[in-house]
């Protein structure tokens, strides 16, 4: 099974070199697909840098200015079914998910997951540094989509998922709207509708110790009110 990491940055040159050895060092051989946004702190260079020394497993889509994780997500995934890739992972890059748990996400897929999400809310809450009103708000955000959706997952915001490539290609990414973190909801809320295994895996979630955020409550608000589209699209399975 051909593995590949999806991540999405802007500023981040303080995390993509420590990112990219940690990826590589892992067992199962993980390719890494980092999709820059025009980063002014030299993000892309670092990367490019490490293109030049794996050729076939570190590569770089460089996009002309901040275009949201939604559409740098998408990219990734026309990008990595173009080369063949049987599994499509995205994951953060400040550590805030702990890259040993792509392999746990791996085997989900392997035992017959279309879906495997690495959730901060199955078992409890499992969210490291994060201060009260942030987690409050993407808790109940959560527990929100569940009410208003009727799907059975306790972390519809998740970031850290991993998708079969069977699963990719039923989905019409072409009809994916949101770009914010609404897009990691109608990502799961589509796949569930039509008919896909969702397979959450309890995972500790830890804030950023380099770096900016990329949270906003534009971001958020797009998420809340999206739910609500989804309620009336349709979906052909």
């Amino acid at each position: 099974m051909r593995k590949l990491v999806i991540i999405p940055t802007y500023n981040e040159r303080e995390n993509i070199e420590p990112m990219i050895l940690k990826v590589l060092s892992l067992a199962g051989e993980f390719d890494l697909l980092i999709i820059d946004d025009g980063s002014p702190d030299g993000t892309a260079e670092v990367v490019e840098r490490y293109h030049q020394i794996y050729p076939k497993r570190v590569f770089l889509v460089r996009r002309s200015g901040k275009q949201g994780l939604g559409t740098a997500y998408l990219r990734g995934f026309q990008w990595g079914l173009a080369e063949g890739y049987d599994c499509l992972c995205e994951m953060d890059c400040d550590f805030s998910h702990n890259p040993d748990d792509l392999k746990r996400l791996v085997a989900a897929i392997e035992a017959g997951a279309d879906v495997a999400i690495g959730s901060r809310y199955v078992q409890g809450v499992n969210v490291v540094n994060w201060p009260m009103s942030r987690l409050l708000l993407s808790y109940f955000a959560s527990k929100y989509v569940r009410i208003v959706t009727g799907m059975p997952i306790h972390d519809a915001t998740a970031g850290f998922v991993c998708y079969s490539r069977e699963a990719l290609e039923k989905i019409d990414l072409s009809q994916i709207q949101m770009k914010g973190y609404g897009f990691q909801i109608e990502m799961k809320y589509t796949a569930w509708r039509l008919g896909l295994k969702l397979k959450e895996l309890s995972i500790i979630f830890t804030e950023r110790r380099e770096g900016a955020s990329k949270m906003s409550g534009g971001i958020f608000g797009e998420a809340l009110f999206g739910v609500l589209k989804l309620r009336f699209k349709r979906f052909e399975k």
